[in-house]
């Protein structure tokens, strides 16, 4: 019989795959921008988000913070990676003035998580407290970007179509919610527990949404007459 670490080894390992899969999701949706080369209505808040978060997790699994958590480091460090190719992308086929304002927002992240690193390693030398201390933050950057597409939910209700709510982000989103918080219950982890939790219920959340308008795709529709009326 499976030991409570040798479960929770092995969640966290199907964790990194699901996560893994988490960060390819929005693929299509790249794929498609730079097609059309525009972002069009896509936002590259989610992605603001996932970045933060991601650096924070993998800061907070290292062994100087939290003790036997590695498997949260190594995914998020994969995470960081694919989410600056995803805002390459964003940057390139953004106007101007969003591209100034993305700028904004990713300076900031960096000058963040480059204070938070420098003031936890050197005024406080406990992991107790090093994993609270990073923990909260994680939970604070964890809801962001479970909540970040929130105003990706409101343009699906508004205009009654999913065209802009990729389906597998969202399916993705809420087995990487199940699965960790699962891997928090194993070996009681709150920091782990309250933001993945919260992710897997705004994970089924869009989910039901997605259900309910993906069969009216008015937009779509109006691209066709367009394209129908170019053609003409």
């Amino acid at each position: 019989m499976l030991s409570a670490n040798a479960i929770r080894t092995i969640l966290g390992i199907i964790g990194n795959v699901i996560c893994f899969g988490l960060f390819l999701s929005p693929v299509p949706t790249f794929v498609e921008i730079c097609r059309k080369k525009s972002v069009e209505q896509f936002s590259s808040i989610p992605y603001l988000a996932a970045l933060a978060n991601c650096m924070l997790w993998v800061f907070y699994g290292l062994p100087i913070v939290q003790p036997n958590t590695i498997l949260i480091s190594t995914i998020n460090a994969i995470g960081v990676f694919v989410v600056i190719i995803y805002l390459t992308i964003f940057f390139f086929y953004s106007p101007k003035e969003m591209r100034m304002k993305l700028l904004a927002i990713l300076a900031g992240e960096v000058v963040l998580m480059a204070m938070v690193v420098t003031l936890v390693l050197t005024i406080v030398h406990t992991h107790d407290v090093r994993s609270l201390i990073v923990g909260i933050l994680c939970i604070i950057f964890c809801v962001c970007m479970y909540a970040s597409p929130l105003s990706i939910m409101m343009l699906v209700m508004s205009t009654k179509s999913v065209k802009y709510m990729p389906f597998w982000l969202s399916f993705a989103a809420f087995l990487d919610g199940v699965c960790w918080t699962s891997y928090a219950l194993i070996k009681f982890d709150i920091f782990v527990l309250i933001p993945n939790g919260l992710g897997a219920i705004l994970g089924l959340f869009q989910l039901s949404i997605y259900a309910f308008y993906y069969k009216s795709n008015p937009m779509e529709e109006d691209d066709e007459k367009e394209k129908k009326i170019e053609i003409a």
